[in-house]
């Protein structure tokens, strides 16, 4: 798989990923090291991708790896995130910005309405999930 041209984005959650990839590491959560293996794990483990369309795909599927590994959130907060994002963009007409409501949390099953992990490091990622394609 190649990556995308260096400063090409083809929508603006992939240049949100990358953004959020950079403040990360400049945060601390993580170093390039890790970062690279991180990534090249979730490119080592998904389907061929000659050009390069999903590439912005293994990057968020990284950060949530990395968020969740180092302790920055936990893979239940980030899945109750990623519901409440899709949720959202259910309800929201065509062209209008997608935000985020108290009832986007309403699970299917409300025992599940309680979750650890920090919810900046959950919000963060998966909000960029939910403006992909």
């Amino acid at each position: 798989m190649s990556a995308p041209e260096a400063g090409v984005f083809r929508e603006p959650w992939e240049a949100q990923a990358f953004a959020l990839a950079v403040a990360l590491h400049e945060r601390g959560l993580f170093t390039w090291a890790e970062w690279a293996s991180a990534l090249g794990a979730e490119i080592a483990a998904a389907d061929p991708d000659p050009t390069g369309e999903h590439y912005y795909h293994r990057w968020l599927a990284a950060l949530e790896r990395l968020v969740a590994d180092k302790d920055a959130t936990d893979a239940a907060t980030l899945a109750r995130y990623r519901d409440a994002w899709e949720r959202a963009a259910e309800r929201t007409p065509h062209g209008t910005p997608i935000e985020l409501a108290p009832g986007d949390f309403q699970t299917r099953s409300a025992a599940s309405s309680s979750a650890g992990g920090s919810t900046e490091a959950a919000e963060s990622v998966t909000s960029i999930a939910a403006s992909r394609p």
